[in-house]
């Protein structure tokens, strides 16, 4: 029982950062019908920010925290306002092939100017300590990622059902030509959902380099692409559906890893994949579906 107990807080913990990047995936189609692969690339300039920070001016936690944060948010609206804005209106191709081009400019840049080799990011001793809780031996950096990624789940659902532009952000979201006739700002909405988007993506980037302790120029690619299956097995474009996406993927992904035979193992990430087309075969639609209420 007690292993049972370990392996779902270490399930909660990865799926909470499937569940954040997810999030921002789906936050950004639901919008603009844009499958955002470049988002990947936000969460590891978030990593190198900590790293920077870390190595150049030995920053203490809060800011290191604060800088993958903000970095995401900056690198998020950037990337709205140079390379997707300008598209738009395009064809759901024409988008797809911006963020693929976006995702590879920006992996190259990190590997000629940054480097191509993993950076250590040394983060302060306190944060791989281990707590004992009712027995069961719990990680910081785990009770961190659960205590963080619910308090960033519940902040973005109070702003979209709280405040008059995450209302407006819902709206756009069920029909977005309908919307900008009734007055809603189109660049205001998309800026901010992308804003939310890299928020979500720098505290995940956050949470990832806590636990693997580097960062790469190649770091996002696999966090984006699992992203990107938790989304679609909760229902593309659904928020709710994201999230639990997340958090089922992190959980086969874990259990599959502690009791599985070792001579499966090499195997473990194709068993997911099938866990996760069962479910889609038994739900086409998502767990949560596509329903008109998305938000």
């Amino acid at each position: 029982m007690d292993l049972f107990v370990q392996q779902l807080v270490n399930a909660i913990s990865l799926g909470g950062v499937y569940a954040l990047l997810a999030l921002g995936l789906a936050m950004v189609f639901s919008i603009m019908g844009l499958v955002n692969f470049a988002h990947g690339e936000i969460m590891t300039l978030g990593g190198y920010a900590m790293w920077f920070v870390t190595v150049q001016f030995g920053a203490p936690l809060p800011v290191v925290v604060a800088a993958s944060v903000l970095t995401g948010l900056v690198a998020a609206l950037l990337m709205e306002r140079i390379a997707f804005r300008p598209v738009r209106g395009a064809s759901v191709v024409t988008m797809l092939l911006t963020s693929f081009a976006v995702s590879v400019m920006l992996q190259v840049t990190f590997q000629n100017v940054i480097s191509p080799r993993p950076k250590g990011v040394q983060l302060p001793p306190e944060m791989s300590r281990v707590i004992p809780v009712l027995g069961v031996e719990i990680g910081v950096i785990q009770l961190t990622a659960i205590v963080m990624v619910l308090v960033s789940l519940g902040l973005i659902m109070l702003f979209l059902r709280r405040t008059t532009l995450g209302i407006s952000m819902r709206a756009a979201a069920q029909d977005f030509s309908v919307a900008r006739l009734m007055g809603i700002h189109a660049d205001a909405v998309v800026a901010t959902a992308f804003a939310i988007s890299g928020l979500l993506a720098g505290v995940a980037a956050f949470l990832w380099v806590a636990q693997r302790g580097s960062v790469d120029p190649g770091m996002g690619l696999t966090p984006i692409i699992k992203a990107f299956i938790a989304s679609v097995m909760g229902g593309l474009g659904s928020l709710p559906g994201a999230v639990v996406g997340g958090f089922v993927l992190g959980f086969v992904e874990i259990m599959l890893q502690a009791w599985l035979p070792q001579a499966a193992l090499p195997f473990k990430d194709a068993a997911s994949l099938a866990i996760v087309i069962a479910i889609l075969l038994w739900r086409p639609q998502g767990l949560l579906g596509r329903a008109a209420d998305r938000v």
